[in-house]
């Protein structure tokens, strides 16, 4: 059985998996970060073909965090084998930095609100540590985005030194674990708009723990910066 960690969408509640048999029946059951069971169910997919992706999907008792996830597959002579997987993806909630126009630099005025992410980055990272859970790879990735407004190439180029700066804050702060920073420009709204709409919700920077770069969607390709 092979499970692609990239096709595992925990806000979907889906994953997907591949048999090198054919295959019967996928148990598969998520467990919370508090150690509660948030689903136990079972799909029949027999008929399918070996090799085939089987989508997996599951419905949660609550939004609580996933710390783990099993899944057991059968093939049609009831053989089995079962992982386990351990997906991590905590967004950090924050205030965004308010920059000047067409600008990246971080004014004093607004450090309380990255001071104020800095506290809720490490009660994160205490409480994970509180229940014994280690996660070798796991990144701090911040991630800018704009509103439409202006040329499309030029809000790219904005969102990404605007997250560059942020992602340099962290660093000088005293963050220690690896720290990866993008921009995406107008290409993962936040709130769908037309060409040239002033969206505040779009003018954003999202501050994400996770063992695996966030996926946004659509057809712009990231290519994650490491800070030094």
């Amino acid at each position: 059985m092979q499970v692609e960690k990239s096709k595992v969408d925990l806000k979907q509640h889906r994953l997907e998996v591949k048999m090198s048999h054919p295959p019967g029946k996928v148990k598969i059951t998520v467990v919370g970060e508090s150690g509660a069971t948030l689903a136990d169910e079972q799909h029949d997919f027999t008929g399918h073909a070996a090799g085939a992706p089987l989508v997996v999907t599951w419905s949660p008792t609550s939004d609580e965090a996933v710390a783990a996830i099993d899944v057991v597959a059968y093939d049609t002579q009831g053989a089995w084998v079962g992982v386990q997987i351990s997906p991590w993806f905590v967004a950090i909630p924050h205030e965004d930095v308010n920059f000047k126009t067409d600008q990246s630099t971080i004014e004093a005025s607004e450090t309380p609100k990255l001071e104020a992410a800095f506290a809720k980055l490490n009660e994160v990272l205490a409480k994970d540590a509180a229940h014994g859970r280690q996660h070798p790879g796991i990144t701090l990735f911040i991630a800018g985005h704009t509103d439409t407004v202006g040329n499309a190439g030029y809000n790219l180029k904005l969102s990404q030194a605007r997250a560059r700066s942020i992602a340099s804050w962290f660093r000088k702060r005293g963050v220690k674990m690896p720290i990866a920073y993008e921009g995406f420009g107008e290409t993962a709204l936040a709130v769908k708009t037309a060409d040239q709409i002033d969206e505040a919700k779009n003018r954003r920077v999202d501050y994400i723990l996770s063992d695996d770069p966030p996926r946004y969607g659509g057809a712009f390709a990231p290519a994650w910066k490491r800070v030094p």
